[in-house]
């Protein structure tokens, strides 16, 4: 079958160009084929990233019609049948290569991922154990405590969830969801010893967990199934559960939304802003910090002043507590 390969290509500080490649290739071909037909019959100036050719390295990962992804999983076959479903009609299907997103571009499909990185280690990403100061000791675990761990250690590192991370783009001191998956498997690893510490320094601010805004892009384009936003929740979860964690606005955001929609069906907003960002009065700062928009809000009418509970709150109450009930008895 005939495609084109439409590759957006770059140079560092030069302004983005496509560049169209036409292949004859098999369905079958995975796109690394391709990019490799294109380098060596037809370009070679063409810059990209590739190792193992086999889903191990994540060295390939690229952004390909639109979504991150690996070049040595994806095949031609896929991509154009992908097209038709979304309803593209073509007498020769059009794919595009783009490099990964939320890092700088050195050339063509091969990015800097030097923030990558440098995230990863913001979570200390090994084990911190004190028994490491008795060599001649084993470092045994369970079967049970063994498999808690199978999930987040099958991430490659490949950059993916990365570059697809809206909260990333927004805010460059988020560490991002391939960090905060390595980071719970630390937490969840028996053999560390630095738990309440890292579930200290995951809670600070909008650099952690609570920097996520849950679009779910990570866990869609994983390509081994890690599902980093799982992960991000189950950190959240232990953070929630912990008594000695410092107390923060994402805290008191997170259990005062429940209890509000327990008491009313929905949020009764004063109360919310009240309880969340003053912290009952307690963080005075933080009410004369919003004191501003809240005025503007009041003058113009959006900021209501009478709540009336929603009809069902008795049902929805019901849910939250059954689910809480359970979660419980899960623990």
């Amino acid at each position: 079958m005939q495609v084109i390969f439409k590759v957006i290509r770059q140079k560092e500080n030069s302004p983005v160009q496509a560049q169209a490649y036409h292949l004859e290739v098999e369905p079958g071909n995975t796109i690394l084929d391709c990019l490799n037909q294109i380098k060596w019959e037809q370009d070679g100036s063409l810059a990209f990233r590739k190792n193992c050719r086999n889903t191990i390295c994540g060295s390939c990962a690229m952004r390909i019609n639109g979504r991150s992804a690996l070049a040595c999983k994806e095949n031609v076959g896929f991509e154009v049948q992908r097209l038709q479903n979304t309803g593209v009609e073509s007498p020769v299907p059009e794919i595009i290569l783009a490099p990964l997103g939320n890092m700088p571009v050195i050339k063509d499909l091969v990015v800097d991922m030097s923030s990558f990185w440098n995230h990863l280690e913001a979570v200390e990403p090994y084990v911190s154990s004190s028994a490491r100061k008795i060599p001649e000791r084993e470092f045994l675990q369970t079967p049970q405590e063994r498999s808690r761990l199978d999930q987040t250690g099958n991430c490659i590192m490949c950059g993916a969830c990365y570059s697809e991370c809206n909260a990333r783009e927004i805010n460059p001191d988020f560490v991002g969801p391939h960090a905060l998956a390595k980071a719970y498997r630390m937490v969840a690893d028996s053999r560390d010893t630095q738990t309440k510490a890292r579930l200290e320094n995951y809670n600070i601010g909008t650099q952690g967990v609570w920097g996520c805004t849950r679009c779910l892009y990570c866990n869609s384009v994983c390509p081994m199934d890690v599902a980093p936003l799982d992960q991000i929740s189950k950190i959240k979860q232990e953070i929630l559960a912990d008594k000695e964690v410092p107390d923060s606005i994402p805290i008191r955001h997170r259990k005062g939304l429940i209890e509000l929609v327990k008491q009313g069906g929905w949020i009764n907003e004063p109360k919310f802003v009240f309880q969340v960002v003053g912290d009952y009065l307690r963080d005075l700062k933080g009410l004369l910090r919003i004191g501003p928009l809240g005025l503007r809000m009041l003058i113009r009418g959006k900021f209501p002043i009478h709540f009336e509970p929603s009809t069902g709150t008795e049902e929805v109450r019901s849910l939250i507590e059954s689910v809480q009930r359970k979660r419980g008895e899960g623990e």
